[in-house]
């Protein structure tokens, strides 16, 4: 599962805002019990509270590209790496682990922002450019894995839940009755909302760009939208149907652990198991 957490600072980030990253860390310990990663660059620090799936010997995080550039924690699994690393390496990008995240950097490097339109999987990254000293923060497309983000005394914080942010000094945790009239009237509540009036999250498919003067700029880069074929025939659809699900099944079992699957009875995971 895994869990991230970090903070811009207005100025150079040092030892205050390493300890309140380390504090915010604990509190996701449950999240990444196999060990905690923690990066200080420009006025970024960077955690990482590790569940230990791709890589076991060198996977931990932070990690970066081969220049030292670009460094990224991520929550989740990107499930093309290899197809992606492949042509990294083609294109001369130098790898130092068997990461899946390791590929991140590596792509920010050629495309910058829209890097995360070649991802498949799900994730949520922050990545911090050094030379820019700008940090990019992103989510998957259906917003598999959380990303919660609020401003702090101490700058810009986020992290993997709201309890981690709660505790920084700054931060209103009051509860935001429009939150509760979505949770009462839906049963959750909807991004970019949550129980707190400070406490913000970031929506599926959108990266958040947090610049060096501290301005901050959203934008969704994917949105589910349909796009029938209506020469396709009924069984040239079933038989695209039965390729993807196959290939996607397929990606998603690259693990160095024991890989298992939950069945309800129900048509979704039923074909999940049988692929």
């Amino acid at each position: 599962m895994c869990g991230i957490a970090g903070i811009v600072a207005p100025g150079p980030a040092g030892g205050a805002e390493e300890s309140r990253v380390a504090g915010m860390l604990e509190t996701l310990r449950h999240r990444g019990p196999d060990g905690f990663g923690r990066e200080t660059r420009g006025r970024a620090v960077l955690g990482h509270a590790r569940l230990a799936i791709i890589d076991l010997r060198t996977g931990d995080q932070p990690q970066s590209d081969a220049n030292d550039r670009y460094h990224v924690v991520c929550n989740g699994e990107i499930y093309n790496y290899k197809e992606l690393r492949r042509e990294l390496e083609s294109r001369g990008h130098v790898f130092r682990t068997q990461s899946d995240v390791e590929v991140i950097p590596h792509l920010y490097e050629e495309m910058g922002d829209r890097c995360v339109d070649r991802l498949r999987g799900m994730f949520a990254f922050a990545l911090h450019d050094v030379a820019r000293d700008r940090t990019l923060l992103a989510r998957d497309r259906l917003g598999k894995k959380p990303l919660y983000w609020a401003r702090s005394s101490g700058g810009l914080a986020f992290a993997s839940e709201a309890r981690a942010l709660a505790g920084l000094d700054g931060v209103d945790t009051d509860l935001d009755p429009e939150a509760v009239d979505l949770y009462l009237t839906l049963q959750y509540i909807p991004a970019p909302w949550s129980i707190h009036k400070g406490i913000r999250k970031l929506e599926a498919a959108t990266s958040m760009a947090i610049e060096r003067d501290g301005s901050v700029r959203m934008h969704r880069y994917w949105d589910p939208l349909p796009e029938p074929d209506e020469s396709m025939t009924e069984a040239q659809a079933l038989d695209e149907i039965d390729a993807v699900l196959r290939e996607s099944s397929r990606i998603r079992l690259r693990s160095d652990v024991p890989v298992s699957s939950f069945l309800s009875g129900g048509i979704d995971s039923g074909l999940v198991v049988s692929y």
